[in-house]
């Protein structure tokens, strides 16, 4: 059968990396910020892609001593050799950085800030703590932990769970043990967790296995919108419909609609916006250009959207 292929989202973001660094002579008085963050390969991703080139755009006209210099990435070896020319050859002042994953990019970020860079990290922390001058992230513990007590207040006696978890990162890790501990002690029962990385092609093929391993699964927590379309798409090939609900995550415009119109197999969503890349860099820009103190770290809450609350966080002109 024919499978929806990844989104992929046509970039300025290699033409704002490379053509604007080889074009300009490298002016002295003005700050250089790099960002470095992975690809637009899925939805999430996506959106955080649009939400970085607008910030861009948007703070080079409000700050024109600032430049930057934006750069995406399919796997983390790429991250590395992109944050690696960014200290070369554009001598950056600055650096924002979502990390492909965290334990291939501690290092060179690490390197980073032994140079006297103000470093910014997002979403997906290091695997090692304190090198970061200023963290962005939303609420991964609340995240994990809202979508575990919907699961534990809302499910039957005995229900039976299946987890697909994120890319290995710290994140990943931080999420899955708040939603382990929102079910200690409760009579659900988790089957198994396993790494759909973040994913619709790898959820789907992760889902297929769960369906063909377990009998009865009374519900899905997919841990992210992207793994959750691939949930659906399994499940739906398995004509499994009836069976199970799914719960995601990050507030896809296109679950969050299926929410408001009350669809049974999506019954809530927690929120975990792509727009955080946007407080990273311009939290970042400020520090250069203000006297605001920016080190530390800044949590984005996540809330449960239910079908009552779902039309707040629609926006169907968003790319995700």
């Amino acid at each position: 059968m024919k499978r929806r292929n990844l989104l992929k989202l046509p970039l300025a973001a290699a033409a704002l990396s490379l053509a604007t660094g080889a074009a300009l002579a490298q002016d002295a008085d003005k700050t250089v910020i790099g960002v470095s963050i992975p690809s637009a390969t899925h939805g999430f991703m996506g959106g955080l892609n649009w939400h970085a080139q607008d910030t861009i755009k948007r703070l080079g006209e409000v700050y024109p001593q600032v430049e930057f210099v934006l750069a995406t990435a399919g796997d983390a070896a790429k991250q590395v050799s992109d944050i690696e020319d960014m200290m070369a050859t554009r001598n950056i002042d600055g650096l924002v950085v979502l990390p492909f994953e965290s334990e291939p990019l501690t290092d060179p970020v690490k390197q980073v800030k032994a140079a006297g860079k103000f470093v910014t990290v997002v979403d997906r922390g290091l695997s090692e703590e304190g090198i970061e001058d200023l963290y962005v992230a939303g609420d991964n513990t609340a995240f994990g932990r809202v979508a575990g007590e919907y699961f534990r207040d809302n499910l039957g006696a005995g229900a039976k769970i299946v987890v697909l978890r994120g890319i290995p990162t710290t994140l990943d890790n931080e999420r899955v043990e708040a939603f382990q501990a929102a079910l200690q002690g409760s009579d659900k029962e988790i089957l198994d967790m396993q790494h759909g990385n973040w994913n619709r092609d790898d959820a789907f093929k992760v889902m297929q296995d769960y369906l063909a391993k377990y009998p009865q699964i009374d519900a899905v927590w997919a841990a992210d919108d992207d793994m959750a379309v691939g949930v659906l798409e399994a499940i739906a090939q398995a004509g499994r419909e009836d069976q199970m609900v799914v719960v995601g995550g990050a507030g896809m415009k296109d679950i969050v609609k299926r929410i408001m119109d009350r669809d049974p197999q999506l019954p809530v969503n927690v929120t975990y916006p792509p727009a955080l890349i946007s407080s990273a860099i311009e939290m970042t820009a400020l520090h250069f250009v203000s006297n605001a103190p920016m080190a530390g770290r800044y949590i984005i809450g996540s809330q449960l959207i239910t079908p009552e609350n779902a039309e707040a966080f629609y926006f169907p002109d968003s790319p995700f």
